[in-house]
């Protein structure tokens, strides 16, 4: 028993001692203390210029009406991209519980290995049918969808005509890759055109956000498509702000214009409308979907997306293919606020689009704009230079399938309370 007692004592010691250690080399080398005070230094131009980012805490499901730490009651949600309400949706859940019994929590492995089940399969088989593409491939995300197909694909013979004002991580991407690359003023036909026009490129890949996120305008995907064709290029949208919602099914930004199944590539998020877990793909030819698995390094080297986000994704993709009312019901939903807002006398960006910024120029009125609609129960954010330019502050509203129409109502009402209170609108 000594003998035991001593053994325990020493390692709790040995165990005390490389704690004590591990504290000591981690926060009091010289080369540690120089990092903290260069990042210290970031983060105060951040602060000073206005742009630091502090977190609200949610203490409820995702949802129209949730808790947010330090509020009282429950507060109207109008900044979620969980545009069809399917974020805490019953059946959704349900379905992810039963495969997280059915599946385990994860797969610790990577797809090529020992990571694919067949729910994997299932889904990527389901988003082909819903886009009318040949096949598909997950990914963790779609940002790392978007990191991984470029430099799979592209190469120094190659071209990449990017909009100015695609998503970070398109142009991330796009930075990994090694063609030439090439920005067109936004949504600028005749700049793409004579950016194709002075190119002979090997492939000639157009690229751009079918919806663009900040604003919530279309990318002329007719006038691409026209352009595509005269210059021989291949069309890539990102699709995550339309994908199951947009469109008269939800099948995006092309069946918003009447025009499904002509892109060549689309990449979208399973992290938005389609139950909003976390996950994106790439849908498209076979044999770029095959190149991928053999190429796309975030694909290679991150691990399978866990049973439950596949299986609560399976759910909602075989919703949409049911029914349409989910989609109907959000843009019905976005009607009545842009309609409401623009009676009142704001003005609302975009084109039709559950995305509605509420434009109001000044960087320090929309940031006041805000504070004063989460004192009337309505959580919105206020976006301003950088993230939009100079002179263009907007609150961004986004709608749901989930809103009743008395709480869009009841954030008009509040919009104009505060708009008449602030000299917006009178």
């Amino acid at each position: 028993m000594a003998t035991m007692q001593f053994t325990r004592n020493l390692l709790q010691q040995c165990s005390s001692a490389a704690s004590a250690r591990l504290v000591f080399y981690s926060t009091a080398t010289a080369g540690n203390h120089k990092l903290r005070q260069i990042i210290q230094h970031q983060l105060d131009d951040i602060r000073e210029a206005g742009t630091y980012k502090s977190e609200r805490i949610i203490t409820t499901p995702q949802a129209t009406a949730i808790g947010v730490e330090g509020s009282t009651g429950k507060i109207l949600n109008f900044c979620a991209n969980n545009y069809l309400g399917l974020s805490a949706n019953h059946d959704v859940i349900n379905y992810g519980k039963k495969a997280l019994d059915e599946y385990g929590a994860g797969l610790s492995s990577v797809r090529f290995i020992c990571g694919t089940q067949d729910i994997h399969k299932q889904l990527e088989n389901k988003l082909s049918q819903f886009h009318q593409r040949e096949d598909t491939i997950l990914y963790a995300s779609c940002f790392d969808a978007n990191a991984g197909i470029f430099e799979a694909v592209l190469t120094p013979e190659d071209a990449v005509f990017s909009d100015e004002l695609n998503h970070a991580s398109i142009i991330d991407g796009i930075r990994l890759c090694k063609a030439k690359k090439a920005r067109y003023l936004h949504r600028n036909m005749a700049d793409l055109e004579e950016k194709l026009r002075t190119t002979d490129a090997r492939i000639k890949m157009i690229v751009t956000d079918g919806v663009f996120s900040m604003d919530g305008n279309v990318a002329p995907l007719a006038e691409i498509f026209e352009l595509a064709d005269r210059y021989g290029a291949v069309t890539f949208v990102d699709d995550c702000h339309a994908t199951g919602f947009f469109g008269k099914t939800g099948r995006g930004t092309e069946e918003f214009y009447g025009m499904l199944g002509r892109c060549d590539i689309i990449n979208s998020t399973l992290g938005k409308a389609l139950g909003g877990a976390a996950g994106g793909y790439t849908t498209g030819p076979r044999e770029l979907i095959d190149l991928l698995r053999q190429k796309s390094r975030p694909y290679l080297f991150s691990n399978s997306l866990p049973p439950p986000v596949v299986a609560s994704a399976l759910k909602v993709i075989d919703m949409l293919m049911e029914s349409s009312e989910l989609t109907a019901k959000v843009q019905s939903n976005t009607r009545r606020f842009r309609e409401a807002m623009t009676r009142a006398g704001f003005t609302i960006s975009g084109m039709d689009h559950p995305i509605s910024p509420v434009m109001l120029g000044d960087a320090r009125l929309a940031s006041t704009f805000a504070d004063e609609m989460l004192k009337r129960g309505i959580y919105v954010i206020g976006f301003s230079y950088p993230v939009v330019p100079k002179g263009k502050a907007r609150i961004r509203v986004q709608l749901s399938a989930a809103h009743s129409e008395e709480e869009i109502d009841r954030a008009v009402a509040a919009f104009i309370e505060v708009g008449k209170q602030l000299g917006v609108v009178s």
